[in-house]
């Protein structure tokens, strides 16, 4: 999984596979675009105005959380 940020745009794009096919993108939200395989795989997802869906509570940063061990880690945004 990789997760890019472009300031100039503010969009943020959660990738989950690497694209080797052809994609879908479906328009979920204003804010929010999925890339489907037809196989049904997600492949990434698009996160438009992103510094407001992923800002923590106004810090400026993004808080990743394992839920199997509850290792913690905050990253500036």
């Amino acid at each position: 999984m990789k997760l890019t940020y472009d300031p100039r745009y503010n969009i943020a794009y959660i990738r989950l596979h690497e694209k080797l096919v052809e994609v879908e993108t479906i328009k979920v939200s204003d804010e929010l675009n999925v890339d489907i395989a037809p196989d049904g795989t997600i492949y990434g997802i698009e996160l438009l105005n992103a510094n407001e869906q992923l800002r923590k509570e106004d810090e400026g940063k993004i808080l990743v959380v394992n839920e199997a061990t509850g290792e913690q880690l905050e990253v500036p945004f």
